[in-house]
């Protein structure tokens, strides 16, 4: 009985594994690198790109000698952001008071008598007063609708129940509520409209997981933990690598 040697092997019955398995292990590293680095940096992108834009909105506002690029030969992101929540938070004290409320009524009576501006003004207000107050449920629940046909079920975010004037036009006994239908992958677009709120299946799910749901059109779903994730990817790259490993061992065989 002998042992093959594996060096005297013929050159085609392993080299050609090598560049497979080195090129399948690149590619599991860079995946998982991927998707660790990939929402960090995209998070710093858009968190960077809101502190400038803030800034470039409150900086013309400040004078020049309270600017902090005026006594540092560099400027200082994020200067204007502070700027502007102190001088949110000091409007809202101003505006708890006696003189600030009253300051408030005589703006927003200017307001009411300007034709146009008004309806505006009092449209955005309702939607800042309803998506920021604590004690607020509009949007904060979701439930699934049978839609756009039967069989077919959407993600929708349940709102306030129509008003009496509305909920007297619409057909039927049965009680109405309004949802909002988001559109994937962009969630701040999408359909409002009533639907018996029989119909509607309200589901164990925060506002963020469905929008995270929709925005990766499924893929990404809810009550899923990001570290099992990377244990798993992890797991299957060191699994990938042993199997590249194991493909790549010189073999022995036995000869008569």
């Amino acid at each position: 009985m002998t042992r093959d040697n594996p060096s005297s092997g013929a050159p085609g019955d392993h080299h050609p594994d090598m560049p497979r398995g080195v090129i399948a292990r690149f590619r599991n590293y860079f995946l998982t690198g991927l998707i660790v680095a990939g929402p960090v940096a995209i998070t710093l992108y858009l968190t960077w790109w809101f502190v400038n834009w803030v800034d470039s909105l409150v900086r013309p506002f400040v004078p020049i000698a309270y600017r902090p690029e005026t006594y540092l030969p560099f400027g200082v992101p994020g200067s204007g952001l502070i700027v502007a929540v102190f001088a949110l938070t000091m409007l809202g004290f101003l505006t708890a008071n006696l003189i600030g409320r009253t300051l408030v009524d005589l703006g927003e009576r200017l307001l009411g008598r300007m034709p146009v501006v008004r309806a505006i003004y009092r449209g955005l207000k309702q939607v800042f007063e309803t998506l920021f107050s604590g004690s607020g449920s509009s949007l904060r629940r979701v439930g699934l609708v049978e839609f756009p046909s039967p069989g077919m079920w959407s993600i929708v975010l349940i709102s306030q129940v129509p008003s009496e004037n509305v909920a007297a036009r619409l057909p039927g006994q049965e009680e109405h509520i309004s949802v909002f239908l988001p559109c994937a992958p962009n969630p701040t677009t999408g359909f409002f409209f009533y639907v018996p709120k029989s119909r509607v299946v309200e589901i164990d799910m925060s506002t963020e997981e469905a929008a995270t749901l929709i925005m990766s059109a499924g893929v990404v779903q809810p009550n899923s933990d990001p570290q099992k994730k990377l244990a798993a990817l992890a797991e299957m790259a060191e699994a990938a690598r042993v199997a590249n490993d194991s493909a790549l061992a010189p073999q022995t065989a036995k000869v008569d």
